[in-house]
């Protein structure tokens, strides 16, 4: 009788775990309802995320870059006066710098005189005095000849030299001007060695005028070196950095003052293969930079023909890996003081 009861209370229990492990169909609904309604969420939010991407304005990474313009004398010396310095905007023709110009100084007064006495002994044979002196002026063309031989052989050198890279441009034009002037007097005394038995006087009076024009190719000259000791603005801009004091010695071609122009600032940005056919020089662009009040308008100028990898400049992970086209473009002179070079933009069409 015992194990009976037992038996029965153990086929109830067993009933009872049973009927508690198998899931209810009610509860098994709702779950399933649940997981649908969740993907039906998910998948309109990411329909609306595709949308929202499609609709933005495609933009593309930057940077502004300067194309500087480095003020240097032809000739050498010492830094005298710097009229500017850095972060000062000056116009065009301004002053900028000055080399010390002594030498020079003294030169051009020297050829000045020189010319004053050329023009002095013209006046003289013009109003009827002719004193022959053939044979100083044959020694004369001989002294002439000599020295026009030494400027055309140094001239010869110096031009090997400036090919090798061992002297500097101002230093063969003073050659070119030496042999020049050289060869210009040798034809002056050839021309009164010439005429100096004629029995007129028109030949002597046009060998002398020669000489007064070879006294002018001395001022001249003499005048351009000086003028070269005095550097001025070519264009208004910005001074971006000086890079010599006052009372350093300048070497020749050295640049004293960077300048960075309002029409050297260009940006640079890079599109996909995708976008690149669609864009011309010509075409309007805005650039956004951190810390402008507005976006800056800017004009095409220069597309690449060439793709390469995108650069390292750009932190992108979308355009990472991708082959790409550089783009230049320019900004208007007055928007330029806005953008500095190396500052990292954001483009977009306009």
């Amino acid at each position: 009788m015992s194990g009976q009861i037992r038996h029965a209370r153990e086929s109830r229990r067993g009933h009872g775990h049973a009927h508690r492990g198998a899931p209810p169909k009610r509860a098994a609904v709702r779950a399933i309802g649940s997981g649908a309604r969740s993907a039906l969420v998910a998948l309109a939010f990411l329909s609306a995320l595709s949308a929202c991407s499609r609709q933005q304005p495609a933009v593309w990474q930057g940077y502004v870059e300067g194309e500087y313009v480095y003020l240097a004398s032809s000739q050498s010396g010492t830094l005298a006066e710097l009229d500017v310095q850095r972060g000062q905007t000056v116009a065009a023709s301004a002053p900028v710098f000055a080399l010390e110009a002594v030498d020079e100084t003294a030169a051009r007064d020297e050829a000045r005189h020189r010319l004053t006495a050329a023009q002095a002994q013209l006046a003289d044979l013009q109003t009827g005095k002719r004193p022959p002196e053939v044979r100083v002026t044959e020694a004369q063309l001989v002294q002439a000849e000599a020295t026009a031989r030494k400027a055309a052989l140094q001239l010869t050198r110096d031009e090997a030299q400036l090919r090798a890279g061992g002297i500097a441009q101002a230093q063969l034009d003073d050659s070119r001007a030496q042999a020049a002037s050289s060869a210009a007097q040798v034809r002056e005394l050839q021309n009164q060695v010439r005429v100096a038995n004629l029995p007129g006087r028109v030949a002597q009076i046009a060998a002398q005028a020669a000489e007064v024009d070879a006294a002018q190719a001395t001022l001249a000259q003499a005048q351009w070196k000086l003028d070269q000791k005095r550097v001025a603005a070519p264009a208004t801009g910005l001074v971006y950095d000086t890079l010599y004091r006052v009372g350093e010695w300048v070497q020749a071609g050295s640049p004293v003052v960077q300048m960075l122009p309002p029409q050297n600032v260009k940006l640079r940005f890079f599109v996909p293969e995708t976008v690149v056919g669609s864009l011309a020089p010509g075409r309007k662009i805005l650039v956004h930079c951190d810390g402008c009040a507005a976006d800056v308008p800017a004009t095409i100028t220069w597309v690449s023909n060439a793709a390469e990898y995108t650069p390292p400049v750009i932190y992108s992970n979308e355009q990472r890996a991708k082959l790409v086209f550089m783009i230049e473009a320019h900004p208007a002179a007055q928007d330029a003081a806005k953008l500095h070079p190396g500052q990292p933009v954001e483009v977009r069409l306009q």
